[in-house]
């Protein structure tokens, strides 16, 4: 623990669902996180996000943070003066998929923008060492299964997608140009779940565009059914497979990335999963019994540019990183509906409409 006290990480994008879970595992492994957000994806209580709020409260500490744009490069200059960076975990970005197909071009701006501007600011604070919220999605549709990182990317299906990809090649060339940079990009497959606290979890903003926190959604009474987008593929129940995998997990590999950055191995790659498949049916049978509640649901016609399956191989990760997601589908389940079901309209934990 104590080879990383005061270790600083700057932390894009820490109000967030995965973001704040990362910031969680970086104070208990004795890393000093500071956090910017612009509250695009976080609920703002007074001048922080109210997910940084409630870790500052169960973990007994405080946390710093700063309201910051990456679009806003003098701002971002001011922080790197202040502080001396070991290193920058990066998760601010825009990642809604169907709103990227509609606005593509906010997407580009944001999501790439923001992060040249990020890399530049680094880049002359002499700050070298980065780990990067990457996507499955960069894989588009699956060539073979399950998918390992040599599986061809940039054939991505959205402008979402598109923007993660290209920003993994940014960050890419970036290491081959200045030998001293060190990258690691996780490619995510589907967070899920909560911290077992259940005080911060998924807070989606509106209709939810994740299975997930719609099932858990129905489950509380927020909505009235769940729609099943097809029932005729070809999988074990005709309904869409995914590779759900708890955000503890996920979090635990940001640090497994942050302690690999030490090798100085140029820019690497990982996937983070657990490398099974669940359909959909199996994800409401599995909250019903976490909740104990029947969840409706309504086959519906299937979406345009949905894969029938879609799941990873994370052999590399636990090879390389020795990180290997240590919770199943009953766990990711049961957190959920504990943070759900203790604040059933999110952090803003009004009472139900």
């Amino acid at each position: 623990m104590a080879l990383n006290m005061g270790q600083k990480i700057l932390v894009t994008g820490g109000g967030g669902y995965i973001g704040s879970h990362c910031v969680v595992e970086l104070i208990e492994a004795g890393y000093h996180p500071v956090v910017i957000d612009n509250f695009s994806n976080a609920v703002r209580e007074g001048d922080v996000p109210e997910s940084l709020r409630r870790i500052e409260k169960f973990l007994n500490t405080q946390i710093e943070f700063h309201e910051l744009d990456l679009l806003d490069k003098p701002g971002l200059e001011k922080i790197f003066k202040k502080h001396s960076f070991y290193a920058v975990m990066h998760f601010a970005g825009l990642k809604a998929v169907g709103e990227s197909v509609e606005q593509p071009l906010k997407y580009y701006r944001v999501n790439l923008t923001g992060t040249i501007n990020l890399l530049e600011v680094m880049e002359s604070h002499g700050v070298r060492n980065l780990v990067f919220s990457s996507s499955a999605t960069v894989y588009g549709d699956p060539q073979k299964l399950p998918i390992d990182e040599q599986h061809p990317a940039g054939g991505c299906t959205n402008p979402y997608g598109k923007t993660k990809y290209f920003i993994e090649e940014i960050i890419r060339d970036q290491c081959t140009a200045e030998k001293d940079w060190n990258a690691v990009l996780l490619r995510y497959f589907n967070p899920i779940g909560a911290h077992i606290s259940g005080q911060i979890g998924e807070d989606p903003q509106g209709i939810p565009n994740n299975l997930l926190p719609y099932v858990a959604q129905v489950a509380v009474g927020r909505r009235k059914h769940l729609n099943v987008f097809g029932n005729d593929y070809s999988t074990p129940d005709g309904t869409g497979v995914r590779d759900y995998i708890h955000v503890v997990d996920l979090a635990k590999g940001h640090i497994a990335a942050i302690r690999k950055l030490k090798d100085s191995s140029g820019c690497k790659v990982y996937n983070l999963g657990t490398g099974t498949g669940y359909s959909v049916l199996q994800m409401v049978n599995a909250m019903e019994k976490a909740s104990g509640r029947k969840i409706a649901y309504q086959i519906a016609p299937r979406r345009s540019g949905d894969v029938a399956s879609c799941y990873g191989d994370p052999t590399l990760a636990e090879k390389e990183l020795g990180w290997k997601a240590e919770y199943g589908l009953e766990r990711m389940c049961e957190d959920l509906w504990r943070w759900q079901s203790q604040n059933p309209t999110g952090f803003s934990n009004g009472a139900l409409p």
